[in-house]
């Protein structure tokens, strides 16, 4: 089977800015499901095992993409790297709801996609976001998370918190690439006075589209309880946990291998099984 893999495409989007997204699909006459991956924090689309997922769903019979939010902190220019740190520290949870909206807006459009059936992949926070987006965003047939989070209010609290108010900004360390990643105050802010919107419990338990829930029970970053604690909300999900999988199951970047880490091979798997089941053939 012959993939087409277009890497790059600009997405213009008036309410952030432009940024890059890519798209893997075999050749064929066919309409295809839209499957779209949401990176995390401190994601990107081409991190990691990201572009050997991509391969797997588009030999799968899926139109498959993937994206850099706008405000990740890489750059039209750079998408490999957190070369504009100012982007990242602006950041928030508004800006990468709109740039997921454009997303879907610009991919249903293509005659290859099949605008019928649209079905969201969130890992970490991406999850949150594609939780939420998946309530508000009735084309969305079917979600899958990866490692998500059960809520948005993720911010530092007690006196962290209240130096931060203070400073306007604070730092976390990426330990990949030992850069000093801002987050400004506005951060908050824009969670603060639209919280309702960002509430992922509450998207959970409204979600209308079939829900698949993937964890590690090994997860380092975000406790495998939030896979469990969604799966409560919306009983109708699927809660899938790989036995001693960690939070990016088993994936790094670099990865410099030809095939899928064991772990990341076997969510893929079930992946592709669940939309086959629930969404190309129901």
């Amino acid at each position: 089977m012959n993939i087409t893999k277009k890497q790059n495409i600009i997405i213009s989007n008036p309410e952030t800015r432009d940024f890059l997204a890519d798209a893997f699909y075999p050749e064929t006459n066919e309409k295809l499901p839209l499957i779209i991956f949401v990176h995390g924090y401190k994601g990107y689309k081409d991190w990691g095992a990201w572009n050997l997922i991509a391969e797997k769903f588009a030999e799968a019979g899926f139109f498959f993409v993937k994206f850099n939010f706008s405000h990740n902190g890489t750059t039209v220019e750079d998408p490999h790297n957190f070369a504009d740190l100012e982007a990242f520290g602006n950041n928030n949870y508004s800006k990468e709801l709109s740039d997921l909206g454009a997303v879907i807006d610009f991919f249903v459009k293509d005659p290859k996609v099949d605008d019928q059936k649209i079905v969201l992949i969130g890992h970490s926070r991406g999850g949150g976001i594609s939780m939420i987006k998946t309530f508000e965003d009735e084309r969305i047939n079917g979600l899958i998370t990866l490692a998500s989070v059960d809520t948005l209010d993720r911010f530092p609290k007690n006196d962290a918190f209240e130096k931060w108010q203070q400073a306007g900004v604070y730092y976390v360390l990426n330990g990949r690439t030992k850069q000093e990643m801002p987050h400004y105050y506005q951060f908050y802010e824009d969670f603060e006075k639209d919280h309702h919107r960002f509430d992922v419990e509450r998207a959970a338990e409204m979600a209308k589209a079939h829900v698949l829930i993937i964890h590690g029970t090994n997860d380092e970053s975000v406790s495998m309880k939030n896979a469990e604690h969604l799966h409560i909300l919306n009983p109708l999900s699927e809660l899938l946990l790989i036995e001693n999988a960690n939070h990016t199951f088993g994936a790094k970047e670099p990865w410099e291998e030809s095939d899928l880490p064991e772990d990341l091979n076997v969510v893929t798997e079930k992946c592709i099984e669940f939309i086959n089941e629930k969404i190309v053939n129901e």
